[in-house]
């Protein structure tokens, strides 16, 4: 570190360089040094990928840095991420309707990395959904970090399938209506439809023809049949994939074969080893490809101890990894997205920088923020996050500024 410090020193203050020469004296001392100190992380520094950027771009995001910071910097350094289906964090959930629970969720995220995010509601009473719609736009709309950036609601319900219901309550299920989703485009980013449901291919044709949010099918019943003709109408994603939706079968493929196998839909995945297989996440990463976005479906019991808590008024039972409803139905999860990041890079042959897009840029793309945020490029946010070689989040950079 020492020699890293009076290198970096020597080359950024010296007023007879120019900042061309002070760039090509670092890129010389940069490759070898990382290779000596920090050789499983080098190639991440010295590629400057889509998905990685070199101490040298960082300088021109922040001024100056403490040497702890400094320090900080040789290790792995990434986009931030991006969470677009997360109830709840810390004891709070978004369907509350709260502000303070929005920020103190945003902020508690923004510590595992994550640095936009889609609060996502489920299955209530309508009353109740549109004050977390109200209360996701006063937050968005005061402009302030509190934490991670709110994007937009992901709507998970009410327009679901009974059946394939899962922890969502069944008495607030109601039939699709387009009205109310393009009523609140402003305010959202996705909405789970069922397509099979009665008026459901109506409803998706209107939502895709205004062309403002995202129809995602999800907790349904579909055959595959019936799942194409979503497709058709306008579904471009798939909620929480192999989670409450018919399965994959040789005869009749259901949703997942749809899902898998069209390029025009993005698919939702749960990476906490619970909720899918760990040895089918490079099977849907080779069929998917950037079409993949790692998700945490995190309920309010994320970040808290075991124990009872709420799910739509549900009593919720959190063991380990497992949040579970009184009758054993999985309720959501208190996954955390830089952890499905490492179990997804533990699992498959992905190369590092296409694992942490799964995080950052696809969803981005997803909800039509890729030209702002999701990878770091010249004229993006400066949302970067430093990990340490086991996806440890060391320090969070929103904006531009560490959040502390």
């Amino acid at each position: 570190m020492d020699e890293y410090r009076a290198k970096r020193a020597e080359i950024f203050q010296a007023d007879s360089l120019s900042e061309e020469d002070k760039a090509a004296l670092w890129a010389e001392f940069e490759g070898p040094f990382f290779e000596k100190y920090n050789k499983a992380n080098a190639d991440a520094y010295t590629q400057n990928t889509d998905n990685f950027v070199s101490v040298f771009a960082l300088r021109n995001i922040r001024h100056e840095y403490s040497d702890a910071q400094m320090d900080s910097l040789l290790n792995l350094l990434a986009p931030g991420l991006v969470d677009i289906h997360i109830h709840g964090y810390l004891g709070e959930d978004a369907s509350d309707g709260k502000t303070e629970g929005l920020k103190k969720m945003a902020a508690g995220i923004a510590k595992n990395g994550v640095t936009s995010w889609c609060p996502t509601t489920m299955t209530m009473h309508r009353d109740v959904i549109m004050k977390a719609f109200d209360a996701a736009r006063k937050v968005k709309a005061e402009n302030e970090c509190y934490g991670a950036k709110i994007l937009g609601i992901n709507c998970e319900g009410p327009f679901i399938n009974p059946s394939k219901k899962g922890a969502q309550p069944e008495e607030f299920i109601l039939p699709p209506d387009g009205d109310f989703i393009v009523d609140n485009a402003d305010i959202l980013k996705l909405f789970t439809v069922a397509p099979e449901m009665e008026g459901a291919l109506e409803c998706i044709q209107k939502v895709y023809d205004d062309g403002r949010v995202l129809v995602s099918m999800g907790h349904t019943g579909a055959s595959f049949d019936e799942a194409n003709e979503g497709v058709k109408a306008g579904v471009r994603h798939v909620t929480h994939l192999f989670n409450a939706m018919t399965a994959l079968q040789h005869r009749n493929p259901g949703v997942v074969g749809v899902a898998l196998s069209d390029e025009r839909v993005s698919c939702e995945l749960i990476a906490d080893t619970f909720h899918v297989n760990p040895g089918l996440y490079k099977l849907v990463a080779k069929a998917k490809g950037d079409k993949l976005c790692l998700i945490t479906d995190c309920m309010r019991a994320g970040g808290m101890e075991d124990g009872d808590y709420t799910l739509g008024g549900q009593h919720v039972i959190k063991t380990g990894i497992k949040c579970l409803l009184e009758d054993g139905t999985i309720a959501g999860s208190v996954l955390e997205l830089n952890a499905a990041v490492r179990n997804l890079k533990e699992h498959t042959e992905l190369s590092l920088p296409d694992v942490f897009a799964c995080a950052s840029l696809n969803p981005a793309k997803v909800v039509g923020e890729a030209e702002r945020i999701g990878s770091l490029e010249v004229g993006k946010c400066a949302d970067i996050i430093i990990c340490d070689d086991n996806i440890n989040v060391i320090t969070t950079i929103i904006d531009g500024e560490i959040f502390e």
